[in-house]
């Protein structure tokens, strides 16, 4: 049976027109669809239906587990299983998803689509390191396998293809066999960039988790300043004896008015939140969902952004290959002084196999921007900033790049294209997002 829901939208505000029809039976509900959506936490419109498209399958309902080997950690699933359920079920047996991003609300299919990164990105990799097959219904509406040994090529495009080479069905992914879980985890405060950059690089050598929370509004000396944390797996001896229990979670009840945002209030919280971390490194056991998703502890935050909703941009900059390619890109943010709860720099790894995959080496950075009527000059000039430095921007949470823009930073599209039309002759599939910066036709 199948379940006609809301009007979409994503995470971040914007809207589409389709509505999402759910059911447990995703193969069927697949059949004819231009694009598969998961739990919507993409922030701009990449899960959204393009404009001339009237509904969307989801994949929420179709959450089984379809069998797991004790032996080698390797979990096979329906595409709308969670990355939090995989990990309230398979916690307290000593196995982790090996890639967590900043939100748990994450299904398979939405994980493969984004080839997701996480914390451990210099270590790890991507989510696609870790998948071994997938099952894809196509652009004809055929069923088939894919791996690096059998469709190849549907493979790589579709580890970061945005749900644009097929719709994920199954995925089958190597789970990450850990000593206990909880986290031993140790944080500190930064004082500036250059430090920040540096004490980075340093913690990657002995850190598999390693991230920073900046002060986006900060400049002059201070500019860069935030707050380091790294982590591990604790050993058994660390750790409490007990699992963790799920956290409590507080709500944002209504969208907040929009006068609440403001640069004073910005600037108020990112000094506050700067000062509350005592000037010594704290070290200690911590809850995992603290650690990975600290955001999930409070539902619809979203909604604090009031009905214009927001935008993040997340960008990769090669800060080796371009000496000072973030001071560069933090002075432009701060020019357009638009001001920012969220400012979060990471290092990242070698570059994965999805052929549009986001990650590659350098210093990931991704800045929460308000809805305003400066918000896309302001994100031109920030695209302008990462094409100059060589870098590129994570397509889960664009919303406003223009199609320009991401076609000049992206070398890989073509390969892509071709994958992509070898599958899809008729461009059956397509989002909203894919009309907007690949100029799909509606």
């Amino acid at each position: 049976m199948a379940f006609l829901g809301n009007t979409v939208r994503g995470w971040g505000g914007t809207q589409a027109a389709g509505r999402e029809i759910r059911s447990e039976d995703l193969p069927a509900i697949t059949r004819g669809a231009s694009l598969t959506r998961g739990l919507g936490r993409s922030y701009g419109d990449s899960s959204l239906p393009a404009p001339d498209v009237s509904s969307i399958p989801g994949s929420a309902l179709a959450n089984r587990i379809l069998s797991f080997d004790a032996g080698a950690g390797v979990l096979r699933a329906e595409a709308g299983l969670t990355i939090g359920e995989i990990q309230r079920l398979f916690l307290p047996r000593k196995w982790s998803f090996p890639v967590l991003p900043g939100t748990q609300f994450v299904t398979l299919g939405g994980a493969v689509a984004a080839d997701i990164h996480g914390k451990n990105h210099h270590v790890d990799g991507t989510i696609g390191s870790h998948v071994r097959a997938l099952t894809l219904r196509t652009a004809d509406d055929s069923v088939v396998e894919s791996s690096r040994e059998e469709n190849e090529d549907i493979f790589r495009a579709t580890l970061g293809g945005m749900g644009l080479t097929g719709h994920v069905l199954e995925v089958e992914v190597a789970l990450k066999r850990i000593p206990s879980p909880w986290i031993w985890a140790e944080s500190e405060r930064v004082p500036n960039l250059d430090e920040f950059i540096r004490s980075l690089a340093e913690a990657a050598r002995d850190w598999p988790y390693t991230v920073g929370w900046m002060d986006a509004l900060a400049q002059g000396g201070d500019l860069g300043r935030g707050i380091l944390m790294r982590g591990r797996w604790a050993e058994p001896a660390e750790a409490p004896v007990h699992p963790p229990r799920p956290k409590p979670r507080v709500t944002v009840p209504f969208r907040l008015p929009g006068w609440t945002l403001n640069s004073f209030s910005m600037r108020a919280f990112n000094a506050l939140y700067f000062r509350r971390h005592p000037n010594r490194t704290k070290r200690g056991i911590v809850h995992p969902e603290s650690f990975f998703h600290p955001l999930d502890a409070v539902r619809h935050w979203n909604r604090v952004y009031g009905r214009r909703g927001f935008t993040q941009h997340q960008c990769v900059l090669p800060e080796t290959e371009s000496p000072g390619a973030t001071r560069r890109y933090l002075e432009a943010l701060a020019r357009g002084r638009l001001g920012s709860f969220l400012c979060v720099i990471k290092d990242c790894g070698p570059e994965g196999e999805g052929l549009l995959s986001f990650p590659r080496p350098g210093i990931s950075i991704a800045v929460d921007l308000p809805m305003r009527s400066r918000t896309q000059e302001i994100i031109d000039e920030l695209n302008e900033r990462v094409l100059a430095e060589g870098g590129r921007i994570y397509l889960a949470k664009d919303a406003l790049s223009r199609r320009e823009h991401f076609q000049a930073m992206e070398g890989r599209l073509d390969a892509f294209r071709i994958i992509r039309k070898r599958w899809d002759p008729a461009g059956r599939l397509k989002s909203a997002q894919s009309v907007r910066l690949l100029g799909d036709p509606v």
